[in-house]
């Protein structure tokens, strides 16, 4: 059994082809069953940004365009000449799968979504039957390898967008969130994402203006936040620990007399303000106030890169336990191979061996206790004559190399067994 992968990526393929060639999850039943026709099994992972067919066969896959054109067939569309399909086989084929589920090949580096897409992926196989002991072992072995790089490499730990870096900056700064309140100015995109990240979290109040009033309340419910007046947003500032500005607006809608108003009415009590917005909402000067901690685009994004820094010094050990799992799954895929050859070998010689046991005792008076002695020795030499080959066979590191030239010489191939000599 050889596994083989198909597929293209980010890293070989521009965002119009990997459009061409995604497969939604409704899509994927009949994909697998029309793949499951022409191999004994296969699995598909297919995000935005990878399309990679995963097939096991009695032989290898070295031309991708039979698989690209059952792609562009199911499409309804014909076949994209030139697509940048790569082919994997074997060895790198599992490789590479086990470093997409590390989220080493992702687009960002250290990803977590793309684990539970690997998973997904195997899940739809195997409700479609197209999954095999091979497939199983390789992605139930990639889930895992995704799970210990994860565990064991910092390789995640690093915030790299704008909403988790925010969210990693307001727990680095104010500790738990778990009774802080956040303010969010403006529905932009961006802060909406940043917004549910931290009610995700879990913190206690949200707060939400704009001033589109409607998108304010529509937001607001979806949070479980309360929408307030944007001509109220000082108030709001002062109730907040977290404020996050994401407006359309082409001047500041936070100025420094604003905020040194309210920081006058905290207490003491720090306020972390996160301006995610261009132009800016947040007055420059407004970093100056003492007890606030203002981050722009620019510095948010100078925290993302040096946290992807972090995470790609992780890659040498995320990849040694990649390498690692990988050696384990040719070996496990070589007995497969293997495990059939030394069985048949055994089933030869035995039948050998009772055959001229057969032969040799019916021209014997011996006794039952003689009988029994010389079927002894017989199975202890056949065991002996065995032991070598055997070993050799199942040696890890290819043993599985072996397998032709033993069914060869034993063979275990040949119509029927060798007839025996005349009495």
């Amino acid at each position: 059994m050889q596994i083989s992968l198909v597929g293209i990526s980010h890293k070989t393929a521009p965002v119009a082809v990997r459009e061409h060639f995604a497969f939604v999850p409704d899509e994927m039943p009949e994909l697998l069953s029309r793949l499951g026709e022409r191999f004994a099994g296969a699995a598909v992972v297919s995000t935005c940004n990878r399309t990679e067919v995963y097939v096991a066969g009695a032989r290898g896959i070295s031309d991708p365009r039979p698989i690209v054109a059952l792609l562009s067939e199911f499409k309804g569309e014909l076949a994209v000449e030139g697509a940048p399909f790569f082919v994997l086989p074997e060895k790198e084929a599992s490789r590479h799968l086990f470093r997409v589920a590390a989220g080493i090949d992702s687009m960002v580096i250290g990803e977590s979504e793309i684990l539970g897409q690997v998973r997904h992926a195997f899940t739809l196989a195997t409700a479609a039957g197209t999954h095999t002991p091979a497939l199983s072992r390789l992605f139930h072995t990639a889930i895992r390898v995704g799970r210990k790089v994860r565990t064991q490499t910092a390789i995640g730990r690093h915030a790299v967008s704008v909403s988790s870096t925010a969210v990693a900056l307001a727990k680095n700064t104010l500790g738990d969130l778990v009774d802080k309140t956040v303010f969010v100015i403006g529905a932009g995109e961006a802060g909406e994402l940043t917004a549910r990240n931290l009610a995700g979290i879990g913190v206690a109040r949200i707060i939400v203006t704009s001033r589109r009033t409607e998108r304010a309340a529509a937001l607001a419910t979806d949070l479980g936040g309360t929408p307030v007046a944007f001509e109220d947003r000082e108030r709001a500032i002062e109730d907040a620990d977290i404020v996050i500005s994401s407006t359309a607006a082409n001047d500041c809608v936070i100025d420094r007399a604003m905020v040194e108003r309210v920081m006058a009415r905290r207490n003491g009590r720090r306020l972390l303000v996160i301006d995610i917005a261009v132009p800016r909402d947040v007055d420059a000067d407004v970093a100056g106030v003492p007890g606030v901690h203002l981050y722009d685009i620019d510095a948010m994004q100078a925290v993302a890169q040096q946290n992807m820094h972090l995470r790609r010094k992780e890659l040498a050990q995320a990849d040694a336990i990649v390498d690692e799992a990988v050696v384990k799954f040719a070996e496990w895929l070589g007995s497969l191979e293997v495990v059939p050859t030394v069985t048949a070998m055994r089933a030869r010689a035995e039948a050998v061996r009772l055959e001229e046991l057969r032969r040799t005792l019916s021209k014997t008076n011996m006794s039952d206790a003689d009988r029994k002695r010389v079927e002894a020795m017989s199975a202890a030499l056949v065991k002996k004559l065995l032991h070598a080959p055997i070993n050799k066979l199942k040696s890890s590191g290819g043993g599985e190399r072996y397998v032709e030239s033993a069914r060869a010489l034993f063979g275990l191939d040949d119509d029927g067994v060798d007839a025996p000599e005349a009495d």
